[in-house]
C-alpha cells in the first residue's frame, strides 16, 4: 500500500504545480518600483486612493519635472482631486520606474471584502506598444464610477474588478503589479 501512494506522489504533485499556470500572468513582469512614504509627504490626495476604509477611489501616481529641474510627485485621483510634491532627499537617490511609460494608477476595489489594493500601469495595454519607435503613449483618464478610458480605442477598463475591459471592444486587460499600502499615511510600494 505504501508503494502505491508513493507511485502516484510525483503525479499528484504534477497536477498540483500545473493546475496554478495562468495566476503568474495575473501581474506584470515589465519593470515596476515605486516608493513613496506618505507620512514624510502627507498627501492628502495619495492618501485617498491608500485608505481601505473608503475603497473606490483611485489616483494616479507620475513624475513631474518642473522648473529648475526639480522632480516632484503628481497625484490625480477619480474624486477630481490634484496635488504635486517635491522629492525628498530620499526620493532623489532611488532609482523610481513608474511603469512602462512614467504613470502608475493605485487604489483598493470596492467589491471585495477585505478591499483588494490594485497596481495599474497608466498606459492602454491595448493600444501603447513598448516596442515601437517613436514610442507613443497613451495613458488613461481616471472616470468617478471607478473606471479607466483610452482615449484613443475608447475602451473603459474597471479598476475595481483587475483591470478587465468593461466598456468597448474586448482585449488585454490593465498591466497590473504587486503593491502594498501601509495606510493612507505609510508607504506605498510598487513593483
Amino acid at each position: 500500500m505504501r508503494l502505491r501512494l508513493f507511485g502516484w506522489l510525483p503525479v499528484a504533485m504534477m497536477l498540483l504545480l500545473t493546475s496554478c499556470g495562468d495566476a503568474e500572468s495575473e501581474f506584470s513582469k515589465a519593470p515596476c518600483y515605486v516608493v513613496i512614504d506618505n507620512a514624510t509627504h502627507q498627501d492628502a490626495t495619495l492618501a485617498t486612493a491608500m485608505n481601505a476604509t473608503s475603497p473606490g477611489i483611485f489616483c494616479i501616481v507620475k513624475k513631474t519635472v518642473k522648473s529648475g529641474g526639480a522632480a516632484y510627485f503628481s497625484f490625480t485621483n477619480n474624486e477630481g482631486q490634484h496635488s504635486d510634491k517635491l522629492y525628498t532627499a530620499i526620493d532623489s537617490r532611488r532609482t523610481l520606474i513608474f511603469g512602462l511609460s512614467n504613470g502608475i494608477i493605485v487604489g483598493f476595489g470596492n467589491l471585495s471584502s477585505p478591499a483588494t489594493f490594485y497596481a495599474y500601469d497608466l498606459q492602454c495595454p491595448n493600444c501603447f506598444d513598448p516596442q515601437a519607435l517613436p514610442l507613443r503613449e497613451h495613458p488613461l483618464t481616471l472616470e468617478t464610477n471607478g473606471l479607466a478610458r483610452c482615449t484613443l480605442c475608447k475602451r473603459e477598463y474597471n479598476l475595481n474588478t483587475g483591470g478587465i475591459v468593461a466598456k468597448g471592444d474586448g482585449g488585454k486587460k490593465l498591466t497590473r503589479y504587486y503593491a502594498s499600502t501601509a495606510g493612507p499615511f505609510g508607504v506605498l510600494q510598487v513593483n
